[in-house]
């Protein structure tokens, strides 16, 4: 396994595991990225995020959504808590129909 951490002293350390996310992640529009990017600075530095950026999976304890809209598309980066400072981020998609999120679930239930 491979493991890329970045630390952020003021609250939440982000651990990307493996390349899931940055394969997700490296061919998005810039303007999908500078978003990304704010709502995941967001959920390290704030006490409180929004059910609208950071919500639990319905049926999957311990796995959480990012969620990201830009424009007319939703992106969704899986990801779940460890010691209550940690987000370790799996994989990301953008969301287009329920099942399509379904399938796409299977990977980091697995990991």
């Amino acid at each position: 396994m491979f493991w890329i951490v970045f630390i952020n002293f003021c609250r939440t350390v982000l651990i990307f595991y493996e390349n899931y996310f940055f394969d997700f992640y490296a061919p998005l529009q810039v303007k999908v990225k500078m978003k990304i990017k704010y709502v995941l600075e967001l959920i390290k530095k704030a006490e409180k995020v929004s059910v609208k950026f950071l919500s639990p999976m319905t049926g999957y304890a311990g796995l959480y959504e990012v969620r990201v809209e830009f424009e007319s598309n939703i992106y969704r980066v899986f990801c779940c808590f460890d010691k209550e400072k940690l987000v370790v981020l799996f994989n990301g998609f953008q969301k287009k129909h329920r099942k399509h999120q379904r399938r796409r679930l299977k990977k980091p239930c697995g990991l």
